[in-house]
């Protein structure tokens, strides 16, 4: 009895920790939704927040859980740890992504959120493996279905961010090409208002997702759940569902303000008919992704499309020093947050002999 209580404790927490990872998700990832609007001055910070949390929680109105069946069934063969072990490499997973999601909102930098949770899932369920059958073949946990399809789109969604952002902004040049440039911006202003929704729609929409395949696998490793047939991840309960939506529309409301600036200003200066060729680009990426259960980084999504929208005007307007810098810090993310969580699930097994218990 006592042992059911502990491990019930235990998926209580891990589900908790995932839900704070949600809202960390949401406050880091604020920037993609309302940077653009903000930047463009088409809503104050606030206002702009509030339209952003409103349209994440709402999302699940909209998509189903693909994703989340990518991530809680698709990333990792959870099966090939050993059963007292699975919540463990849950938990560390989880906190490997909260580590460096924080360190990276405190560096200001736009980093994916996405791709720290799936890095450190990858990273905890390694360790588990090398600590009890060593290194060789520690790789074989990993599922080449769900990661192909993340790690190409690492590459593609950033790149058709920009390629829409583009053609959007030169389709808008030569459209309203005899019309003053006072006429667009008052039009478009009006237009980053649903564009701005848009985003902030496929951001909830596939962010959100991540967290509960999260802990719907939790449920199932915990056996509140059992896998479907063919060993799939089954349906996310509706409160789970909700809570998901919930814990990042609250993160969104919280702001990021450190990566607004950096994403509003610092890659491209934008008008707005550039905030809403980018955003609109970015959600059409990002349904796209989320139809078809791709988990994707939002945060490359917009960028790109931030990119695309200023080389439309002239390939000066773009920083590319600041574009570099952000490049790089997504290519460290999925490894330094498969790195933390290991270190993660070093910390954990310690605390578990020391104390016998997590």
């Amino acid at each position: 009895m006592e042992g059911q209580y502990a491990a019930l404790s235990l998926v209580i927490f891990i589900i908790f920790a995932a839900l704070v990872f949600d809202y960390i998700n949401g406050f880091h990832d604020a920037a993609n939704s309302i940077a653009t609007v903000v930047a463009t001055r088409v809503l104050s910070p606030g206002v702009a927040v509030v339209w952003a949390a409103f349209f994440n929680f709402i999302a699940f109105l909209v998509f189903g859980t693909a994703v989340a069946k990518t991530i809680g069934g698709d990333m990792v063969d959870i099966t090939r740890i050993p059963g007292n072990d699975q919540l463990l490499v849950l938990l560390a997973a989880v906190l490997g992504a909260v580590v460096w999601n924080l360190i990276t909102w405190y560096l200001g930098l736009p980093t994916s959120s996405s791709h720290a949770l799936v890095g450190a899932y990858a990273g905890a369920a390694m360790s588990s493996y090398a600590w009890h059958y060593g290194f060789w073949g520690m790789e074989t946990v990993l599922k080449a279905e769900g990661w192909i399809k993340t790690i190409a789109f690492i590459i593609l969604s950033p790149l058709l961010g920009m390629l829409l952002g583009f053609a959007m902004m030169v389709a808008v040049y030569w459209i309203f090409r005899r019309v003053s440039i006072k006429r667009v911006d008052r039009g478009f202003r009006i237009g980053q208002l649903f564009s701005a929704a848009a985003y902030s729609l496929g951001h909830g929409g596939n962010d959100a997702q991540k967290t509960m395949g999260i802990i719907t696998i939790v449920l199932v490793s915990g056996g509140f759940l059992t896998m479907d047939p063919g060993n799939r991840l089954p349906e996310p309960p509706l409160w789970v569902i909700l809570a998901a939506h919930f814990a990042i529309a609250l993160g969104t409301l919280s702001g990021g303000w450190r990566i607004v600036k950096t994403m509003g200003t610092k890659i491209a200066k934008l008008q707005p008919v550039g905030g809403f060729c980018a955003e609109t680009a970015g959600a059409m990426t990002l349904f796209g992704a989320t139809a078809a259960g791709i988990p994707v980084s939002t945060t490359h999504t917009i960028t790109g499309a931030i990119v695309g929208v200023g080389s439309a005007k002239r390939l000066s307007a773009v920083k590319w020093g600041v574009a570099g810098r952000i490049v790089w810090a997504w290519v460290l993310t999925i490894p330094m947050a498969a790195l933390i969580s290991g270190l993660c699930y070093g910390i954990i097994l310690i605390i578990e002999k020391l104390t016998g218990q997590i």
